[in-house]
């Protein structure tokens, strides 16, 4: 079943058990889907890879937003924001930590030579494509950067 499919179904689940906050973030995430297959250029079908991006997307939309509610402090709507990245991080593979980055940043910047700072945006290209969905574009850098210096 593709990612998209387990969405769907997922969203009648929601609606038949009435969680109104899983409800709407599974709407929010089929409304992108549907405006990615609606895109100039685009295929009928979304990969998993694409709904995996839209997926991350979205989960960083709410992390900054829940961010930007409790420095306004608006604790009610972070809070919201908050249950919505539980509701998605369901269709995300888990998370790499900073101590299970290291090893494998180490192993890309011996392939690719890199030794100093200079290099880092090399590196980087390599690491993203590599870890794509498994760790925040944020983290990989603090660790390229810790790597590097």
């Amino acid at each position: 079943m593709s990612l998209e499919a387990q969405i769907n179904n997922d969203i009648k689940e929601a609606m038949k058990a009435k969680d109104r906050i899983r409800l709407e973030a599974l709407r929010g995430i089929k409304k992108e889907i549907i405006e990615a297959k609606t895109s100039k250029g685009a295929a009928d079908e979304v990969s998993d890879a694409d709904v995996m991006k839209i997926v991350q997307k979205m989960v960083k939309q709410r992390k900054d937003a829940a961010e930007l509610f409790k420095s306004q402090n608006r604790e009610d709507l972070a809070e919201k924001e908050l249950a919505e990245i539980e509701a998605i991080n369901v269709y995300l593979p888990k998370q790499l930590t900073q101590k299970e980055l290291t090893p494998i940043v180490k192993e890309i910047i011996e392939k690719v030579g890199a030794s100093s700072m200079k290099e880092m945006g090399k590196v980087m290209g390599i690491a993203s494509k590599e870890l794509a969905g498994k760790a925040d574009g944020k983290d990989i850098s603090i660790v390229v950067k810790q790597l590097l210096a």
